[in-house]
């Protein structure tokens, strides 16, 4: 079996675990969602729109920032621009699927609740006719090497070993529940490979090409370089609503007390072994967690997006509700961009 529009292989066994999560999940958040959320629009509220429209003879008491200086050039006369209102919303999803989001130690897999943001964040966008597309970046397939040496010999050891791109599975924007069903399949069923995504370049693929103003959700658990990330966030909230989930396992904040454990980076493939008996260990790295997760936290708001963590030992469909109503309560308060 494989995954539409991508080379990638699916096992038989991964497939019918993806359909089982994915049914599941529909489910709750069709039950969920139904009966705690109102209204069509996830995103942008219904009002004069920012779609460019028809030009007319300014009026006194209309927006002088709404004057449209070419056509007021070429007649001599003031003119100003309609704007066409925003009837129709169009989603896109940046989703994550690096090795790090196949690991987690508590209710869910890292990876179950990227789909499960993902069926949530379809759920809210089709109804109306409103578009849902997105973008899946995973691994390129060779894991990263720790290399402890100076950088013109890293520099040579890439210059002899190009390493294959990342493969990114393209699934363009369209209306209906049954096609929003096609894209939730493909990213459940879209195979997490070694090596880490370009969280900054999948991103970057939201701005090209440059779409109608919408939501842009980027689905992730941001463990990625801050540097690497942040700029195309930042340039994405330039003309799109941007919603940025976090999903975070607990074993990631902090160490439980249990003796010797042989770690594995997902990404890398270095195995590393942790003393978790040592309480000013298990301290540092709460610390340098806490630590890294403000900094993606202020990386986020700096970038104007709306920010919601996700993490696998809570109820996230109520984490999800209390966000998308704080959110619609804000916007109706003027609060929000």
């Amino acid at each position: 079996m494989t995954a539409p529009g991508t080379s990638m292989p699916v096992a038989p066994a991964a497939s019918a675990r993806a359909e089982a999560v994915l049914g599941r999940l529909q489910l709750l958040v069709t039950r969920k969602l139904d009966g705690l959320l109102q209204g069509d629009y996830a995103g942008l509220l219904p009002g004069p729109g920012s779609e460019a429209g028809e030009s007319r003879e300014y009026r006194p008491g209309d927006d002088v920032r709404r004057m449209d200086w070419p056509v007021t050039a070429r007649t001599t006369q003031p003119h100003v621009r309609r704007t066409v209102a925003d009837r129709e919303l169009e989603t896109w999803l940046a989703v994550d699927l690096s090795a790090s989001l196949d690991f987690g130690t508590a209710k869910w897999l890292k990876r179950d609740l990227v789909v499960a943001a993902a069926t949530a964040m379809a759920h809210l966008t089709v109804r109306g006719g409103n578009r849902i597309g997105a973008v899946v970046g995973t691994g390129s397939g060779v894991p990263e090497r720790e290399v402890r040496q100076g950088w013109w010999r890293r520099k040579a050891a890439a210059d002899r070993e190009p390493q294959p791109s990342a493969p990114v599975l393209r699934l363009p924007a369209r209306p209906g529940r049954k096609e929003a069903q096609g894209m939730l399949r493909a990213i459940a069923g879209t195979r997490i490979q070694p090596g880490r995504t370009d969280l900054g370049a999948l991103i970057d693929m939201l701005n090209r090409p440059p779409r109608r103003r919408g939501v842009a959700v980027v689905i992730s658990d941001f463990l990625a370089p801050v540097e690497s990330w942040s700029r195309p966030v930042k340039k994405l909230g330039v003309r799109h609503d941007v919603v940025a989930i976090e999903v975070v396992d607990p074993r990631e904040l902090e160490l439980p007390d249990v003796g010797v454990l042989t770690l594995a980076d997902p990404e890398s493939g270095v195995l590393h072994e942790v003393q978790t008996s040592d309480p000013k260990l298990r301290q540092r790295y709460a610390e340098a967690a806490g630590e890294q997760r403000a900094a993606i936290a202020r990386a986020l708001r700096a970038a104007g997006a709306s920010h919601l963590r996700l993490r696998t030992d809570t109820d996230w469909l109520l984490d999800m509700v209390r966000f998308v109503a704080a959110q619609r309560h804000a916007r109706t308060r003027g609060t929000t961009r």
